[in-house]
């Protein structure tokens, strides 16, 4: 299993070709919010892990949007095998229900709602067999980039 992080890859249309990137800016024309899905990388369980801990790390610069990690089991996933996966954090907090279960709070995704310069890194577990990033809701800045390690 790989021990090194592993940048996820942004497919832009360009024209007639597409440009393959790790960075993603927000065009300076254009009035609408973008929508960026990354490719796929393998995740835990492709390689047959058992933990299924990943942790994922992004920086963003006057970044307007909503980022989110997503996570398939599916081999040879198509659009609708892909799931939001909980992001936590090692200073999250827990909530106890009723029954005395123990549970981090997390987050489906991370929503920047006016300009934002930061960096980032949550944890997530599942065995998924893949993984990619999601950007949507864009509408300004750039995303420097995203990378997971599992």
């Amino acid at each position: 299993m790989p021990a090194l992080s592993q940048n996820l890859t942004f497919k832009i249309p360009n024209g007639n070709t597409t440009t393959n990137t790790v960075s993603v800016s927000y065009p300076n024309t254009g009035t609408t919010a973008l929508i960026y899905t990354s490719e796929r990388i393998k995740g835990d369980g492709y390689f047959g892990g058992s933990d299924g801990i990943h942790t994922v790390f992004w920086s963003v610069d006057d970044f307007i949007g909503t980022i989110e990690i997503q996570g398939t089991l599916a081999s040879d996933p198509d659009n609708n095998d892909w799931v939001s996966v909980k992001l936590t954090q090692l200073s999250n907090r827990f909530y106890i229900d009723t029954t005395g279960l123990v549970t981090a709070a997390g987050l489906d995704s991370t929503r920047y709602t006016v300009e934002t310069t930061t960096s980032k890194s949550y944890n997530f577990t599942g065995n998924f067999v893949w993984v990619r990033g999601r950007i949507s809701e864009f509408t300004q800045g750039v995303m420097n980039g995203i990378s997971i390690n599992r």
